[in-house]
């Protein structure tokens, strides 16, 4: 049997990525978030929540919850703290997409597509068969974002910390545009998922 292909999908600050895995998924793929997970470990509960409220304090847990949205304060203007928290969190979750990926390899999945932003930034490039990067025009994108509920300031510190758009569209074998209506995104993902599998790329 062959491997289930894994593939990740990376590109800029709300660029479109989580619903290009969502149309994967709809293709039959198993998709994972590595925010999600990032999201999963952050509780006191965890060996990485722990560490995390040792490094950077105990106020941190408010109703027996990890307030992520104060440790993201509290690094984001920061750059040694933010590079400091990524060393802890990162290798936990590159570790916990691989132990999914063992659990999954051997069903009936078309693929094993992971979103995941930083994954030129911290180098997790080499665990994927093929990488594809999504690419939105940065008014549509901030759009996106501010309607999430965040700040529009919080945008603009997200970009700094990556690569362009334009960079990471270098570094992927694939790009999708993703710069019209859903339906649109939608025959992007169709094209691109029929490419991979009759090719074998």
């Amino acid at each position: 049997m062959l491997d289930l292909k894994k593939i990740a999908i990376t590109g800029g600050v709300a660029s479109g990525k989580t619903s290009v895995c969502q149309l994967f998924k709809e293709l039959g793929a198993f998709v994972v978030s590595a925010d999600a997970i990032v999201h999963e470990l952050l509780t006191p509960e965890t060996d990485l929540g722990q560490q995390i409220i040792r490094s950077f304090g105990s106020d941190l847990v408010k109703n027996g919850k990890l307030d992520r949205r104060l440790l993201a304060e509290r690094v984001f203007h920061d750059p040694e703290r933010l590079r400091q928290l990524e060393q802890l969190i990162h290798p936990v979750v590159l570790r916990r997409i691989e132990e999914l990926y063992s659990a999954v390899k051997d069903e009936k999945y078309t693929s094993f597509v992971v979103e995941i932003p930083l994954l030129f930034e911290i180098g997790a490039s080499s665990f994927y068969d093929i990488t594809v990067a999504v690419l939105s025009d940065e008014e549509s994108s901030r759009s996106r974002f501010e309607q999430a509920g965040y700040e529009s300031t919080e945008y603009d510190l997200r970009r700094l910390r990556q690569l362009s758009p334009k960079e990471k569209a270098k570094r992927a074998d694939y790009i999708i545009q993703n710069k019209g209506s859903l339906s649109d995104l939608r025959k992007e993902v169709l094209s691109l998922n029929r490419i991979i599998h009759l090719t074998g790329a």
